[in-house]
């Protein structure tokens, strides 16, 4: 069973553990509670304090590379001083299109020594949308590693740099030391930058704790994404909250993340966390499930960051008896599905999940502080949870226009509260940035942001996620939660994967309960479909169960492990897709039927009653 409250018990528990990290945690509540945004404190700032520091010490990690802080400083000074001879001055920005590796981490430090901010493109994207992502910038150039050349190839005559000289390239080598060839039309940004002096540089009227630091690109309503603004002040919450109060980082830690570094939890949560500890990030180009325990052991890797999926698909993987053979004991993410929250601490030793709730844009985020299960933490941020319209991100307001907070264990829409301490930085479109601002929720003049998100309060101000807005549907008269429905078919033991979402069927209100599937064992025609019919009869009301089933064998994602649930939508119950099987639960029967051509038209064609 997961645990669903948090009593006063569970936190006097946990007591012990938090008292052993009293020095870290008071470290890092001064960081965390920084007000004043004209204060230099930088990424920067942090960088060259761990090189004086730890020097010595290993800073990144990447294959068979191994840099130390004082080397890693040294090469994004060399970028600092290359970008402000190029004329880039504090408030300008440069595209960055390159896949995990330490040359990225490396220009967004030097370019945050300056005051220049880096716009993360997701190296997922390709033609219009990736030109879209660049002129939402409209940056001074773009620096482009050579394994994303012909994506970048693909839009160069469509996108405005405001440099004369914008096409920066970067060998997919080690590039300090291998120059590789450059392709024609762009300047070799490795080449170059070993011309220029490692030493710290001097920048008058330098960036400040408020000022950008990094985009970060978001989904938008539209498909097309919006670029959220990452201010040093978001690193610096990182530094203080993530590694110092929560995981107590030291110089012997590693942080092993194969996260796409586009994304702000690897970049911003698990790359802030690292730098509190003076500790080591060790990076691998994608997630590999096979390989990630040899990489663990291999780098000495004490903490991972997680997203989405990730953990389940190490949890799926054969038990071996190296499964504890490692030294890592924690980890940071988000979406740790609380079906396999137990089962996978125990199963790899792992004493710590930091699972936290954050968004790029936002202005509040919530740490699993007390190490407690199932639950995001909690936070010292204002907030609220209040009453929505269904389906929606819209909350319910009364007949004064004021919102209705529910109670303690119900789920609300979350929104936090924007105050100077807590602002929202929003989004480089101020259309965007309003539409997120709910104003005049409880008093005249007040402002919160709206997350979206629906969560609800599990006991001494702890959180648990219950949905995304717009991921529960209406069937039968009836709320039904994809999360809550992902969650018990997690529990049977008969997928490795499951996403949960509603459908359309002509002639019905509402929508039908969906799920695409990957079995646990066999192949797709081998699935036991009745014996899940069954399971979910023993353990969800009807109007729950998933009407249609759709076996597949694999789930596509994006580059952040995040199902593409749209397009399942988009799917349906079409027969149209290879190598796939689609079964219905029909009226008046008591088991799933396969659908063929004929009985999905007559579906289709509301021919037969749900």
């Amino acid at each position: 069973m997961t645990q669903d409250t948090i009593s006063v018990r569970d936190i006097a528990r946990q007591l012990p553990g938090v008292m052993r990290r009293v020095p870290a945690i008071a470290k890092g509540l001064y960081y965390y509670s920084i007000k004043d945004d004209r204060k230099e404190l930088t990424l920067g700032t942090l960088i060259e304090r761990n090189a004086q520091k730890y020097g010595s010490r290993p800073a990144v990690m990447y294959d068979d590379r191994r840099l130390t802080y004082t080397e890693f400083n040294a090469w994004a000074n060399r970028i600092a001083h290359y970008l402000r001879a190029q004329g880039l001055k504090k408030g300008d920005s440069i595209a960055i299109l390159l896949e995990n590796r330490p040359e990225l981490l490396a220009m967004v430090a030097g370019a945050a020594k300056i005051g220049v901010a880096c716009a993360m493109l997701n190296t997922s994207q390709k033609g219009k949308v990736l030109e879209h992502s660049i002129n939402l910038i409209a940056p001074q150039l773009i620096v482009v590693g050579e394994e994303l050349l012909e994506s970048f190839e693909g839009v160069r005559d469509h996108v405005a740099f405001g440099h004369s000289s914008p096409y920066h390239f970067l060998p997919d080598t080690d590039s300090i030391h291998d120059f590789g060839e450059t392709p024609k039309g762009y300047i070799n940004l490795a080449q170059k930058l070993s011309g220029y002096r490692g030493d710290n540089p001097t920048v008058k009227n330098g960036p400040r704790l408020g000022d950008t630091a990094v985009y970060i690109y978001t989904s938008g309503t539209t498909g097309l994404p919006k670029a959220a603004c990452g201010s040093h002040r978001k690193f610096i919450k990182a530094y203080g909250g993530f590694g110092l109060m929560t995981l107590n980082m030291g110089p012997n830690d590693v942080l092993y993340s194969t996260l796409p570094l586009y994304h702000a939890t690897a970049l911003l949560v698990c790359w802030g966390s690292v730098l509190s500890g003076g500790s080591a990030i060790a990076l691998r180009r994608r997630f590999s499930a096979s390989e990630f325990w040899n990489d663990v052991r291999r780098y000495g890797a004490t903490t991972f960051g997680y997203v989405g999926e990730l953990c389940r698909y190490l949890l799926n993987q054969p038990p071996s008896p190296d499964d504890r053979n490692h030294g890592l004991t924690k980890m940071i993410g988000n979406g740790l599905r609380p079906s396999i929250w137990r089962p996978f601490k125990e199963r790899f030793g792992i004493e710590t999940v930091a699972e936290l709730y954050a968004s790029s844009e936002g202005n509040i985020g919530f740490s699993n502080f007390f190490n407690m299960e199932n639950t995001v933490g909690f936070t010292t941020a204002p907030y609220a949870l209040v009453k929505y319209h269904e389906g929606t991100r819209d909350p319910i307001r009364d007949s004064k226009g004021r919102m209705e907070k529910v109670k303690q264990g119900e789920p609300g829409l979350l929104l936090g509260e924007i105050t100077a301490k807590w602002a929202f930085e929003g989004y480089t479109q101020k259309d965007a940035t309003e539409n997120s601002i709910l104003r005049d929720a409880f008093k005249k003049g007040d402002a919160w942001f709206n997350t979206g998100d629906v969560l609800k309060e599990i006991g001494w101000r702890h959180l648990q996620f219950v949905d995304r807005m717009g991921d529960t549907f209406r069937w039968k008269g009836e709320n039904v939660s994809t999360t809550e429905v992902e969650n018990i078919i997690d529990e049977s033991g008969l997928v490795e994967e499951a996403i949960v979402y509603g459908v359309e069927i002509p002639g019905t209100n509402g929508k039908a309960g969906m799920v695409t599937l990957v079995p646990q064992q066999g192949k797709v025609d081998d699935f036991d479909v009745q014996a899940l019919f069954r399971y979910l009869q023993e353990n969800l009301p009807p109007y729950a169960i998933p009407v249609f089933v759709r076996v597949t064998s694999a789930i596509e994602k994006t580059g952040t492990f995040k199902y593409k649930k749209v397009d399942l939508k988009k799917a349906g119950f079409s027969l149209d897709r290879d190598g796939e099987a689609v079964y219905a639960w029909l009226p008046k029967t008591q088991e799933y039927t396969r659908l063929d051509a004929g009985l999905a038209g007559q579906i289709e064609n509301g021919e037969i009653n749900f």
